[in-house]
This record gives structure tokens, C-alpha cells and sequence, in this order.
């Protein structure tokens, strides 16, 4: 059997792991555009804050390493067109400049997903990035090092990350975000909790500008020099990174026949098979089933991926395994504030048609005594008339995620909040207080919702 695997990041180098633990006499190969294969994307703002110097860290296992297992990777080799019906994949090799047709038995899509480039006069300039690859990372951190002022655009995980990045490799920094506040994939009351925190440990380091469109930018062949937004604010700045979204890398499948979802990322079922036999696809360029609607979303996560890799590659073996879905859970870390959630926000929740109600608390995350104690604000939210529990929000420099995979395990479970306020939790002072946080929001949330008995 031939297996081809397009894509080397997270889900494809899984894949190709996976397949070759499951099928020794398998003909393995991997082909993608990048110059490195199988590494943590999602480390790259820790590298450019300074966690560690080598970026080589990054990388979970090499080429030489795939190819001592018998995986062949051809590095800077692009897909351009798949074709089904001969079962053959047109490949161009970037670095020789020619084009090669290679067949396949079982072929898994694992394309990715790419930044988002807003419409921004002079975007194009240089020291404009984008950070999603281990060479972005590698210049960001490059000029970091010998700027003084950084710009961000976008608020979300990855600006929040190069936020903190910025700050400790002493840059001051602005960051420029559409929305009204930061982190708008959050409720409203959660997000501006973040950014009034943030806030009070500014010291004069940094600027969020929300409520801001970025227009234009202003530079020279050296590169850019200034930003302005729509409001007529201008400030000068050494270097800007774009960090406004990713859209899946789907054109290939779809120029293929392949049926995309509502989403416009490619749809899979539950053994990640495309709408073609024989053809598998995983990671950021397909949807995924959102356990507690029922519906398509699109989750570009790196959890996600390397889940969504392995379940292609044991079905494209010959074996099989389900995929089941996700939750959205979700962390990330801004200047030792944690921000975490999972399931529906509240005002997802209302979207998706529930009646929901929330309720919010402030807590020390272990007993007071203890010397590294820190508060946190849980926010739960379930459905008014059933008490299903729907999702759940914190933020705090506490252990913030701990509270967060726990409500993973009960909304999996379909949980009410009455059931979840008899959850047994663990208590020592160094952990937690007496009543976890979790159970004390979980109470409040229990006594809103009117249910006969």
C-alpha cells in the first residue's frame, strides 16, 4: 500500500507516525511546502519571548528521523492538483522548479490553515509578519532583539502570546485590536476583565488600543516605519506582526470535487474521510462536530490536529477509529494572566438557540494562607430550563485551567449543574480552598435556574 500525506506540521506528521507503527511494509510519503516538518507551532511565541534559544526545540522529530522508520519526506515540495479518479497527485518541487505526477492508494489532506492579511495600505512592506511558521518565528525574534517598539494586530490567542513575548524582551509594544476588547472570543464581562488586568500591569509597557482598524502602513525599502488607524491615530513603530485570524488551506480539496462544510474547511466524518474513497483529511484545513450543538464549527487547534492526524492514519491503514468531536477548550497566557475556556460562551449559547443563564465568581484559587495564592474569576454558564452545563470561562493569574479541564469531563457527560454541585473535588491548602471555586460558581449557577424537583 501507498500512502500520501500532504501537510508535516501537527496532524500530518502524526499521521505518518501513526501509519508506520500500524503497517510496516507501507510506502510512506509526506510531502509540504515548509522547510521543517513535525514541530510545535504553538511554542513559537514562547521561543521569540526568550524560554529557550534553539529553536530546534520546536521540532518533535526530524526528516532523518521519519526516514530511519522508512517515512519519506520531500521538504519544499508543494501539492498543486489532486486527482481522484486516476488516483494520482500533481507535486511541484520548489527547489528544483519542476513538476512530477505520484500515485497514491490512500492519500490524507493535512494542509493546514493560513494567516488572515487584512486590507492594509503597504502591508506588503517589510518587517510586516505573520507568525505561523518556524522561519516567521526565527525573524520576528530577530528583529525583536534589535527593535524598541513592536506592533500587534489582533487581540486573540497568538497576539495576546506575542504580547507577553514583546514585553519581556523589554520592547514597548501596541497592540491594535478590532473589536471592542481583547480576547472577543470570550464574553464581553470576561474580556474586559482581561483587559482591565492587564491594565494595572502596564507600567507604561504597553498600549491596547481597541475599537481600532488598522489602515495603513507607512515605510520604505528598509521597511515599515509607522501606523495608522481609521480613527487618525499614528505612532511610530520598528516592526508589526499580523495576528487577525487563519482561514483553512481547503482549495486543493476542493478543486478536487471534494465537498467542503459549512464552514468552508473540508468535510470529514467521523474517521475523517472526505466525500472522495480513499481520500482522509485532518488538522486545521478540515470542521469539526461541536459535541454540545450538534453543529459544524471550524477550531483550528493543535490538540485537535494531532487527534484528528492519528484517527486518519488508523483508518487509512485499515483499522478503525472515530473522531468524535470537540469542545473548543481552549488556554493561553498573557504576563502570568491565564485565560481559559471550554465549551459554549454565553453568548454563543443564545445564538445556538439555549436559554442561558451564567454565573460568575471571584475566588483565591488555594487557601489564603499559602504564599503563592492568586485569584481567579470562573464564569459558568448552563441552560435556564434544563441545567445542562454548557461551557465555562476563567481568567486570573491562579490555576485557571485546572477549573477549566474539569468542566471539559462534565460537559462530555452532559452534566446538569445540580449533578456537577455533588462533584467530589480534591482539597489541600496548596491546591485549592476547602470549596473549590468551581463548586462555589457551580452552587450560585444552581440557584438561578428554577427546576421542578
Amino acid at each position: 500500500m501507498k500512502i500520501v500525506i500532504l501537510g508535516g506540521v501537527a496532524a500530518g506528521a502524526k499521521a505518518a507516525a501513526k501509519a508506520r507503527r500500524l503497517l510496516n511494509d507501507a510506502e510512506i510519503d509526506l510531502y509540504t511546502d515548509d522547510t521543517h516538518i513535525s514541530y510545535s507551532a504553538c511554542g513559537l511565541p514562547y521561543y521569540i519571548e526568550g524560554n529557550f534559544e534553539d529553536y530546534r526545540q520546536l521540532l518533535v522529530r526530524s526528516p532523518e528521523e521519519f526516514e530511519e522508520k522508512n517515512v519519506h519526506i520531500h521538504l519544499r515540495h508543494r501539492a498543486v492538483k489532486i486527482l481522484p479518479v486516476s488516483k494520482q497527485i500533481l507535486i511541484e518541487d520548489l527547489e528544483k522548479q519542476r513538476a512530477f505526477l505520484t500515485e497514491y492508494d490512500k492519500l490524507i489532506i493535512a494542509t493546514g490553515a493560513r494567516p488572515v492579511i487584512p486590507n492594509i495600505k503597504n502591508v506588503e512592506l517589510p518587517n510586516v509578519f505573520t507568525l505561523r511558521k518556524i522561519e516567521d518565528g526565527i525573524e520576528i525574534k530577530k528583529k525583536a532583539l534589535k527593535s524598541s517598539h513592536a506592533t500587534i494586530v489582533g487581540a486573540g490567542y497568538i497576539g495576546m502570546e506575542l504580547l507577553e513575548a514583546f514585553v519581556k524582551q523589554k520592547l514597548k509594544v501596541t497592540v491594535v485590536e478590532y473589536s471592542n476588547t481583547v480576547m472577543p472570543v470570550m464574553d464581553d464581562d470576561m474580556s474586559k476583565l482581561i483587559l482591565e488586568q492587564l491594565n494595572t500591569i502596564n507600567q507604561g509597557r504597553f498600549e491596547i488600543l481597541t475599537s481600532e482598524l488598522v489602515t495603513e502602513f507607512s515605510g520604505d525599502l528598509n521597511g515599515v516605519h509607522s501606523v495608522k488607524t481609521g480613527t487618525g491615530k499614528e505612532f511610530d513603530t520598528d516592526f508589526v506582526v499580523i495576528c487577525s485570524g487563519v482561514v483553512p488551506n481547503a482549495e486543493i480539496a476542493r478543486d478536487a470535487g471534494i465537498e467542503l462544510g459549512v464552514t468552508g474547511a473540508i468535510k470529514v466524518n467521523e474517521r475523517m474521510e472526505t466525500s472522495i474513497a480513499d481520500i482522509y483529511a485532518c488538522g486545521d484545513c478540515v470542521e469539526e462536530h461541536f459535541f454540545i450543538t450538534g453543529t459544524k464549527v471550524w477550531m483550528p487547534l493543535g490538540s485537535n490536529a494531532n487527534k484528528e492526524g492519528r484517527t486518519a492514519a488508523i483508518n487509512a491503514c485499515g483499522f478503525d477509529d472515530r473522531f468524535h468531536g470537540i469542545l473548543g477548550s481552549a488556554v493561553t497566557r498573557c504576563l502570568n494572566l491565564t485565560m481559559a475556556m471550554t465549551g459554549l460562551t454565553e453568548k454563543k449559547a443564545l445564538f445556538s438557540g439555549f436559554k442561558p443563564v451564567s454565573a460568575t465568581v471571584t475566588k483565591n484559587d488555594k487557601v489564603g494562607y499559602m504564599p503563592n495564592v492568586n485569584n481567579i474569576t470562573l464564569k459558568l454558564t448552563a441552560d435556564s430550563q434544563t441545567g445542562l452545563l454548557l461551557g465555562a470561562q476563567a481568567v486570573g493569574a491562579g490555576d485557571a485551567d485546572k477549573r477549566i479541564n474539569t468542566l471539559t469531563t462534565a460537559l462530555l457527560s452532559k452534566m446538569t449543574v445540580q449533578e456537577f454541585c455533588k462533584n467530589d473535588l480534591t482539597y489541600a491548602p496548596p491546591f485549592s480552598p476547602t470549596i473549590d471555586p468551581l463548586l462555589n460558581a457551580a452552587e450560585i449557577l444552581k440557584s438561578k435556574i428554577n427546576l421542578s424537583e
